[in-house]
């Protein structure tokens, strides 16, 4: 495995560990300049093997939200969905929902 592989899958586990991440939102984490500056093909095999439940991380996600400000369910699907938000499918989101 390269190098920037296996070092991109490390920090997408502890990223994992500290936040809430979508498999976009760690995708761009991973290549952002301000980020991992990882390639694409590096940060692509660390979100397809970093292990995350992504409805689980949608699920802890919109509890952060809960904890820290009362959402409306309508609110809260759109900030988990939202491009400028945690970029969750809308099937995690509505699992986020579902089972607070």
């Amino acid at each position: 495995m390269p190098r920037e592989y296996s070092n991109a899958l490390r920090e997408a586990k502890s990223y994992i560990k500290l936040m809430n991440f979508s498999k976009a939102e760690l995708m761009d984490q991973l290549t952002s300049e301000y980020g991992g500056q990882y390639p694409v093909d590096a940060a692509q095999y660390a979100v397809d093997n970093v292990g995350a439940d992504w409805k689980e991380e949608a699920l802890e996600a919109a509890k952060s939200y809960q904890e820290l400000m009362g959402m409306s369910d309508a609110a809260l699907y759109d900030q988990l969905t939202s491009e400028y938000g945690n970029q969750f499918t809308a099937e995690e989101a509505q699992y986020a929902i579902d089972n607070l």
